[in-house]
Order: structure tokens, then sequence, then C-alpha cells
């Protein structure tokens, strides 16, 4: 690898509580995952950059100059790229100094298992390590929550003006936070007694679909829309209290799958499958709660237990009812600049 190469990593996450509320302003708890993304920028005679990523079936992609995408690339491709074009564009707006041409390598292999997404923030892992990956080859070194602003700003233009931006902070800042729409995040510390899962729970689910559902609900009747959220944001209002103590923990999970199904019976949104309800009744069973994470879908749910009283039975019976407990590492470390 060349001296000239810069390495970013940044983690995953999931959202433990506050999902769809922390849209509307309430706060949400987030933890990062051990599974994480990798940017190599090495500086490259221009003007023409060149771009590859691997797990999108992106490979010595030759750019135009400034980083720009051809303007013969099929619609697909330009899909795949978008949030490395929003990066790139918003970076180079505000850098105090031009970007060199760079030769790009994007690695997300840890985001998926079996040929499909897990669900765990790949695009937002990748918006954080690019964007201090590209302002690092400007020659500029931002503080953490400038860093993060920055990368939220991008991830959202993205996705066409949707998003909380909890999960590039949550990707910047590593552990886990409780984060309210475009404010700096409160760390917090992963409690002892608490036992989290990510459980595979099906294909993987697009986020704007599932949010864009939630939203026309809200323009069809945005009384009951209100009361939903509202339903919702109370529940996530005392989550970060709640971590410290684990059995109104796991009470709070319950709660607020509760109130995320009867906003998705309403919405119509798929947010909460069969299968959900099924690996929620399961986990109560035996000792355990369940819960949908994020946007939801076919995305990976959480499973939740107290290590003082869980039964032996619990990781046993999701197993042998095909779901997939993941080895996941809670509170991971935020965004790394790796040695060169």
């Amino acid at each position: 690898m060349s001296a000239d190469t810069i390495h970013v990593s940044a983690p995953g996450k999931l959202f433990l509580l506050g999902e769809y509320a922390v849209l509307e302003g309430a706060p949400a708890l987030l933890t990062a995952v051990d599974r994480r993304a990798h940017v190599h920028a090495t500086v490259i005679d221009g003007p023409a950059w060149q771009i590859s990523a691997p797990n999108l079936g992106i490979h010595d992609l030759v750019l135009g100059a400034h980083g720009k995408l051809p303007a013969e690339l099929d619609p697909a491709m330009v899909a795949h790229l978008k949030v490395f074009d929003a990066v790139r564009a918003l970076v180079q707006a505000r850098a105090t100094a031009a970007l060199p041409a760079l030769c790009l390598h994007i690695d997300t292999r840890d985001f998926a298992a079996d040929g499909y997404k897990l669900g765990l923030g790949s695009s937002a892992a990748v918006a954080a390590a690019l964007t201090a990956a590209l302002t690092t080859a400007a020659g500029m070194t931002l503080a953490r929550a400038e860093l993060a602003a920055w990368a939220i700003a991008a991830h959202r233009a993205a996705q066409n003006g949707t998003g909380s931006g909890g999960d590039v902070a949550v990707s910047v800042y590593g552990g886990v936070i409780s984060y309210v729409r475009d404010t700096p995040p409160v760390s917090l510390a992963w409690p002892e007694r608490l036992i989290g899962r990510a459980v595979v729970t099906g294909q993987g689910a697009s986020t704007p679909d599932l949010v864009g559902r939630v939203y026309a609900y809200g323009e069809r009747d945005a009384a009951g829309f209100a009361r939903d959220i509202q339903r919702l944001a109370t529940l996530a209002d005392s989550a970060a209290a709640a971590v410290d103590d684990t059995p109104a923990f796991l009470d709070l999970a319950t709660q607020y799958f509760s109130a995320l199904k009867t906003l998705d019976a309403h919405a119509a949104a798929g947010i909460v499958s069969p299968r959900h309800d099924t690996l929620a009744a399961l986990a109560e069973t035996h000792g355990g709660r369940f819960k949908s994470s994020g946007a939801g879908g076919g995305d990976v749910g959480l499973l939740f237990a107290d290590r003082s009283i869980m039964r032996a039975r619990l990781f046993e019976a999701f197993h042998e009812a095909g779901a997939d407990v993941l080895d996941l590492g809670f509170a991971a470390p935020g965004l790394i600049h790796e040695p060169r």
C-alpha cells in the first residue's frame, strides 16, 4: 500500500429504541457493532479518479475529473454510487483546499451474509468513512461533531432528504449513544446485566421505502400519525435512563415494539412481519424480549435478556426456529484512522 494511502474504517449500527420517533425529534438509542466499512484512498496522478467497491460489483471504474460520475454510467451503477457521489460533492464544496485525484477502494463485506445485506447501516458507515478519508485528502482535520454533521448531510442527500442521521452519528462516535436529530449524541455505557443479540429475520429491506410508506400514512391521516408517533416518542424519552435498569429496559423494549406494531397496522408499511411476531412470542416464552430494529421489514431484529435470570434454552430455541442469532459485538469503537 502506498505511503500516500489514507485508510479509514467505521462501524455499523443497530437501532435499539427510538425508530421512527427520531425522525420527528425524539431521542433514539443506538449501538455501534463490530462490522466495519473500510475505505482506502490513494493519491494518484489526475485528473481522472478510480473507484472499486467489490461488494457492489464495481471494479476499477474510471471516473471523471474531480471524481464526477461518467455521464454514460448505467442507472444501476449510479444508484450504487449515490453515497460516494454525495460525499464527494459535499466535501468538494466545503473543503478549504482542492481534492487531489484519488483511487478509492470501499470494502463492505462485513455487512452481508448469504448474499443479502444484514441491515447494519453499511451506507451510513461508508458515508462516515468516506467523509473522513476525503477531508483528510484535502488536508483537513475535522472535529468529531463537524465530521458527523458533514457525513450526515451527505448521507441524507443520497437518501433524497430522508434519514435521522443517527446511523451515521453512531458510525462516527461508536459505543452506545442517545441521539436527537441533528444534535451531537450523548455517549452511554452498555449495562453489564443486559444481553443483546442481533437476529436475522429475512431478506434486507429498503429503509427509504418503509419510511416513505409511514409518511404517506401521515398524509392520509395526520391526526392518527401524530398520535402514533407521540406514543413512540413518549417511550423513547425514557430510553436513555432505562439503560441503567435492565428489567425496566426489557419492559420498555416490549412496549416500544407494541407501539411500532400499532404504527405499522395503521400505515400498512411492512415494519413488523409475522416472523417478527413469532420470534417475539418465542423470546417471551424463554425469558427474553424481541423487537424489530431500525426501519424494520426484513432487516435484523433484536433479542434482549437479563443476564442474571436468562434461561439457557433461549438461544437454543431461536436456533431451532431457524433464526440466525449473529455473533455481533455491541458498543464497538467508532470511526478510526488506521495507520498508513
